[in-house]
């Protein structure tokens, strides 16, 4: 015990070597992902060295909210696009508008897919900033206002197209 306080013998009495695998059991990986979200413990970063993307598996009720909601202007921009175009507007994102001339169901899958995987790797990323600067909350809350101005730009022209259509 003295060598050991000492450093002279670098293990326990009984211990002949380092025990720790070579696999870095702290890693992220998808699992652990998972994992944390149906049991969640990681409320904050515990290391100094854990803080260069700081990932907790514990988060704050409003990012529910806020991702619900984007999720949910998501779905009401797809179908006022789709009613758009049935009444003579065109589609201005390109790829878009190739997914939907070939199939609206693909289109609608993309669509609610790309920004699913947005909206969960931004959520993921909360208490990041982006670009050293901006916190990914903001942009969350921003995608949000941004989201709803295109909604209420696409009831305005649907209320437009309808009644020209109809006269």
């Amino acid at each position: 015990m003295i060598n050991q306080l000492r450093g002279s013998q670098p293990y326990s009495p009984g211990v002949f070597g380092d025990r720790r695998g070579a696999r870095e059991r702290r890693r992220l990986s998808l699992w652990s992902v998972v994992y944390g979200g149906f049991r969640p413990r990681r409320r904050d970063v515990r290391r100094d060295g854990d803080g260069v993307v700081p990932i907790v598996d514990w988060h704050e009720a409003h990012l529910l909210a806020v991702a619900i909601g984007i999720l949910l202007l998501c779905c009401i921009d797809a179908f006022l696009t789709l009613n758009l175009l049935v009444l003579g507007a065109t589609e201005a994102n390109p790829f878009m508008d190739r997914l939907i001339h070939s199939d609206v169901t693909i289109f609608a899958a993309v669509k609610m897919g790309l920004t699913g995987m947005g909206v969960l790797v931004l959520v993921l990323l909360a208490r990041y900033r982006m670009f050293g600067r901006i916190k990914v909350v903001t942009a969350l809350y921003l995608a949000l206002l941004l989201y709803a101005a295109l909604v209420i730009y696409e009831l305005r022209m649907l209320f437009e197209l309808s009644t020209t259509v109809t006269l």
